[in-house]
């Protein structure tokens, strides 16, 4: 294949490139094509305009730099830029070498992270959590009463026993861990820790603590 032939294909396959890029990253990324052999008119197709160039539009310091030294980075990633009109942007310049080892054209994109900075901004107010602690500790989950059984079994296992095997004071410190938790408050709570136990339901009523009112 002839080199200008060559050339060509390259710069027609960096044209459906830059097309797709446009689409899949519009409206924050701008995506531009540059034929890096015409140096003066190097713009050949720009997608998602941010820069306000136009095809036609000569190479940038980069380019140049790129057609001076064949031995240039062939990608370079997420570098600090900035458009005409002040915004800040993140770039990638991407080289495209022919058979020969020279670089014939460059995809470019630009980024315009200005636009994510208020983004940002807004969703840090929104996660913004208050740092002094609720009065009481919450959970979102719906609470069931088979969470009693399961407290009471975690509770009996710290202290090495089982729930049928806790003595009377361990019996009714884990009550008091239940009202204050407020599962005791929980439809059929107190059958729930009579099964848990393996006592009536009525001897439940003798391990609540004296403050507990208005449990059924």
């Amino acid at each position: 294949m002839k080199p200008a032939e060559e050339n060509r294909l390259l710069l027609r396959e960096g044209r459906k490139i830059v097309e797709a890029l446009g689409k899949t990253l519009a409206p924050l990324v701008e995506v531009v094509l540059h034929d890096l052999t015409d140096p003066d008119h190097s713009v050949v197709a720009i997608a998602n305009n941010l820069s306000g160039r136009q095809v036609g539009d000569a190479a940038t310091e980069m380019g140049l730099a790129r057609m001076a030294d064949p031995g240039f980075p062939e990608v370079i990633e997420n570098y600090a830029n900035r458009f005409p009109d002040g915004r800040p942007a993140k770039s990638t310049s991407i080289g495209l070498k022919n058979s020969r080892g020279e670089y014939v054209a460059a995809i470019c994109l630009n980024m315009d992270v200005s636009m994510l900075g208020a983004v940002t901004t807004g969703l840090t107010q929104l996660m913004r959590i208050d740092m002094a602690a609720p009065p009481v500790a919450e959970s979102l989950a719906p609470r069931r009463v088979e969470e009693v059984r399961a407290a009471l079994e975690r509770f009996a296992a710290a202290r090495n026993t089982t729930p049928m095997a806790m003595t009377l004071d361990q019996r009714r410190e884990a009550m008091r861990e239940l009202a204050a938790s407020g599962l005791l408050n929980l439809r059929r709570a107190l059958s729930e820790v009579a099964q848990t136990l393996g006592v009536a339901r009525s001897t439940v009523y003798t391990y609540l603590p004296e403050n507990t009112e208005d449990i059924a």
